[in-house]
């Protein structure tokens, strides 16, 4: 039996209480899983609206919308919880480490709070093994693992962050504008070993970016304002 998309959506959806009209409408997506996609488009064209629908913090208004084979409108709110603390590893813009904490106690966050995602970090014989595994592949030095968050530099963080969103191996990993705070070098290094990582694990990757250079790196490139229908409308242009 074949896997199923890591994403499928038809006629999907969103519009914000009290709005007058949609601000995400998108007739047809599907990402297949194991692609790693790049998700491109200027500020208010629905990228952050698509990311939270896909990680299951926001409920589509209309349609329908598969991830990882599961249909979002019909899971209640604590399955949806542990499938987004099981299979969905984000990587947000700000990076959202615990500052008190050292860089491998940020990393091992989501093994504490899934089951399944611990037992597949076993795999390397326990948790703090799949930790300082991931570190190391991020280019952090064994001295650094052990360093609260809020010391490391900007760089350090971002690797770290990303360690975490890959720890136990998600299915799906959503990056959300991740290297927007690196210079051209360091986020090309930084890009080789988020790709890297993905593949090996055969996790899914939606990476966000206005950056259009990066583009070349990936499967698949979704130009969202040209897919986004609701955003068409609103700028009065006529739909084939």
């Amino acid at each position: 039996m074949s896997e199923p998309p890591a994403v499928a959506a038809t006629g999907l959806r969103f519009r914000w209480p009290g709005a007058a009209a949609d601000c995400l409408l998108l007739p047809s997506l599907v990402i297949e899983s194991g692609a790693c996609v790049f998700v491109h488009g200027p500020s208010g064209s629905g990228k952050s609206t698509l990311l939270s629908l896909l990680a299951g913090v926001l409920q589509p208004t209309g349609g329908e919308l598969r991830v990882l084979g599961h249909d979002f409108s019909r899971l209640k709110p604590v399955a949806l919880d542990r499938l987004r603390a099981d299979h969905i590893g984000y990587l947000f813009q700000q990076f959202n480490l615990l500052p008190y904490l050292s860089a491998i106690d940020n990393v091992m966050l989501p093994l504490r709070l899934s089951v399944a995602r611990r037992r597949e970090a076993e795999r390397w014989g326990n948790g703090v093994s799949h930790a300082r595994t991931l570190l190391a592949s991020m280019g952090l030095r064994p001295d650094e693992w052990q360093r609260r968050a809020g010391t490391l530099s900007v760089g350090q963080q971002q690797r770290v962050a990303a360690a975490r969103a890959l720890v136990g191996r998600p299915a799906l990993v959503i990056a959300d504008e991740p290297t927007s705070a690196l210079d051209s070098e360091r986020r090309d290094e930084f890009l080789d070993l988020l790709l890297t990582a993905c593949r090996e694990a055969a996790s899914t990757l939606i990476f966000v970016s206005h950056d259009l250079s990066l583009a070349q790196r990936f499967d698949l490139v979704l130009d969202l304002p040209a897919l986004n229908e609701a955003r068409a409308r609103a700028e009065g242009v006529a739909l084939a």
